[in-house]
């Protein structure tokens, strides 16, 4: 059934589809040089908030990953949560798919899918899909091949966005976390539930503040309603990472009307999580010792 100007939902399981799915030629344009330049993506303190963020991630995962094996991060970037998860003495592998001009960005992380990942030892004791599970065109395998990587107890966790948010209501087809073509599936939490559970995952915690990215999300739309804005993913970001270019005064704009926005933006991420609709999905599961496959 189509939702949207290019989505279509199952009737059966709730999932979202990006829909014409997009060739190779138009990923490879949307995954371009442009969008993770060498140098880093954000202006001003982005790339610092990032580091931030990811640290916050390992020390939760930290307290709630078994103390043996390594994690496995899914997507890492620029490898800011290797680093973090290094930094507390934990072992940890970041898997990052290079593109056609090259390898990951940093020489440790691993150009490997989870399928090409041998099993670590006696299993590892977290893989993480950080806002990576939206962009695989096969997420069910995904959690098939963490299952297998993981040690009995062990964690996988996932963020992503939520297609049944109050935000993606609200916004239509300009919520910026469809992030088309490159957001490829949509899940609400019922659906990423029931998968994980079929997969013989025990869900531990389901939320939706914890998984970041909610009050940017309202943030971006409110500022994109105004006349004049420039957008404000784009406005955020370095010159050589923006999808098209911004003039001083439009971006400036777009700065003041973000920040005069911003209380807004945050009280309704804040209220919309708390009624169970918030903009992402947080997700800790842990590999079910019983569950039956």
């Amino acid at each position: 059934m189509r939702v949207g100007e290019r989505r279509v939902r199952c009737r059966g399981c709730g999932v979202q589809l990006t829909w014409p799915w997009p060739d190779e030629a138009e990923l490879d344009a949307a995954y371009a040089t442009w969008y993770r330049p060498e140098g880093g993506r954000f202006s001003g303190p982005g790339d610092a908030i990032l580091r931030v963020t990811r640290g916050s991630i390992a020390r939760r995962l930290d307290r709630i990953a078994p103390r043996t094996g390594p994690v496995v991060d899914v997507g890492a970037g620029d490898g800011h949560l290797v680093d973090a998860l290094q930094r507390r003495g934990r072992a940890a592998i970041g898997l990052e798919r290079g593109g056609d001009d090259g390898g990951p960005a940093r020489a440790d992380l691993l150009d490997l899918g989870l399928d090409e990942l041998e099993r670590p030892g006696d299993g590892a004791a977290a893989v993480v899909l950080w806002h990576v599970i939206e962009h695989l065109p096969e997420p069910r395998a995904a959690i098939r091949e963490a299952h297998r990587l993981l040690a009995d107890g062990g964690v996988l966790l996932i963020a992503c966005p939520n297609a049944g948010s109050r935000q993606a209501r609200s916004f239509g087809d300009r919520w910026l976390a469809w992030d088309l073509p490159r957001h490829l599936v949509h899940f609400d939490p019922r659906a990423l539930r029931r998968g994980l559970q079929e997969e013989g995952f025990a869900i531990d915690r389901l939320g939706h503040l914890r998984a970041g990215q909610s009050v940017f999300c309202a943030l971006h739309g409110l500022v994109g309603r105004v006349p004049g804005t420039a957008d404000l993913y784009d406005a955020v970001r370095r010159p050589s990472a923006r999808q098209r270019p911004i003039g001083p005064l439009r971006r400036a704009w777009t700065g003041i009307v973000a920040a005069a926005v911003l209380p807004v933006a945050a009280l309704a991420a804040v209220a919309e999580a708390a009624d169970g609709r918030g903009a992402s999905i947080y997700v800790e599961a842990r590999k079910d010792r019983t569950a039956e496959r």
